[in-house]
């Protein structure tokens, strides 16, 4: 599996993403040769080699004639222009997906619907061709997981068609909720919109750099320099070094002595259905001799607001404590494997010699177990003895 890194200390753009991609080693004309099975025109794509602060970098820009610049659709358009086009699914799975967390967030904006979102930078030719380049290069260069740096988004304001604008733009913080942020250099934009809606939607974990063995490295130019930092984005590509998948979390918990412990099923339901990957309840001894539990979920950073939400509204709770935490796990798939009780779903994970451990699903292991009527012990490790073989 190929892993890839953006670093976006100075920020994220369309542009700079493909411009990384390139420098990364997808051919500029075979860029060029996919864009053409699009029903768009009235642009010019080049790239070229220039220097930020001294780094190499490679700086794609796409020229627009008078009459494209002008151009302005909507997300039901720009959704026809790709099914209707000769790309391949996978890149076509990718833009459309793009596409969709930036039209949600445009939506949200402005309170539509995403049928009717009008979009103005964001629907001009040059941000179809970002998008559907950038998609086009998680293909070609073969990416299968895309972890991303914490990103800067600058500050200050920015001119827009709706007016001068704050930065990071509306649209650019409504996509870039629950992803680690910050904003450092001069008071200019430095992600965009469609930057933001690239990694919101490919990246699979926000953080620093996982454990990872890279065999290339490009770096995609921003299109002005900056005072302070080098105007580039980074891109990473390369293996996992352990085998192993390293994950950047949150850890959301709290200390309640005041509570009915027969409520705790039940908030614990909420935390899974909003997105916890793990819910843990532990008795402890709080001050004054007060018998006490923590309540603890694990969770990716998107769920943090929605957790958040459960712990104070159906818990006791006053506060909370947040904690970004690093979760290292075996790479694991599921399979059914057929056992004289039946049917029995297995967790099967890869160890880093190569060999397998078997973890019998619980609901599986219990339903089989109750309708062959033997001990559930009999099922479970007759399911690891089947999937061990």
């Amino acid at each position: 599996m190929t892993l890839a890194y953006l670093e976006a200390y100075s920020g994220v753009s369309g542009d700079m993403t493909l411009g990384a991609m390139v420098d990364a080693g997808l051919p500029l004309e075979k860029l060029k040769r996919e864009l053409a099975r699009l029903d768009v025109d009235g642009y010019t794509l080049t790239a070229e080699k220039t220097r930020r602060k001294g780094i190499v970098a490679t700086k794609v820009t796409v020229r627009l004639e008078e009459e494209a610049q002008r151009g302005h659709r909507h997300y039901p358009q720009i959704i026809g222009i790709i099914e209707k086009s000769t790309l391949d699914a996978k890149a076509k799975d990718i833009a459309k997906r793009i596409f969709t967390t930036l039209g949600e967030a445009e939506a949200a904006v402005h309170d539509t619907s995403l049928e009717k979102v009008h979009f103005h930078e964001v629907g001009a030719v040059d941000s179809i061709v970002d998008i559907v380049g950038a998609a086009i290069g998680f293909c070609q260069l073969g990416i299968d997981e895309l972890a991303v740096s914490p990103i800067n988004t600058g500050h200050g304001t920015v001119q827009t068609e709706h007016g001068i604008l704050p930065v990071p733009a509306p649209a650019t913080a409504m996509i870039l909720r629950g992803i680690p942020t910050y904003a450092a250099g001069p008071a200019v934009e430095l992600t965009t919109p469609t930057g933001a809606a690239i990694v919101k939607t490919m990246g699979s974990f926000f953080g620093p750099q996982p454990m990872m063995t890279s065999q290339v490295i490009g770096a995609g130019a921003g299109g002005m320099e900056l005072a302070d930092r080098p105007n580039i984005l980074r891109l990473f590509i390369g293996q996992r070094s352990t085998g192993l998948i390293s994950e950047r979390l949150i850890e959301v918990s709290t200390n309640i002595d005041d509570m009915n412990p027969q409520a705790f099923p039940g908030v614990m339901e909420k935390l899974f259905a909003a997105g916890a990957l793990d819910v843990s309840l532990t008795p402890v001894q709080m001050k004054k001799g007060r018998p006490a539990y923590i309540l603890t979920a694990l969770a990716e950073q998107s769920s943090r607001i929605s957790l958040q939400t459960i712990f104070f509204q159906s818990t006791t709770t006053l506060g909370l404590r947040v904690t970004e935490v690093e979760r290292v796990s075996l790479p694991r798939r599921i399979v059914e494997v057929q056992t004289k009780f039946g049917a029995i779903s297995v967790k099967m994970a890869t160890l880093p010699d190569g060999g397998q451990k078997a973890a019998p699903e619980f609901e599986s292991v219990r339903a089989a177990a109750a309708a062959a009527k033997v001990l559930f012990d009999t099922a479970y490790w007759e399911a690891v003895r089947r999937a061990i073989g």
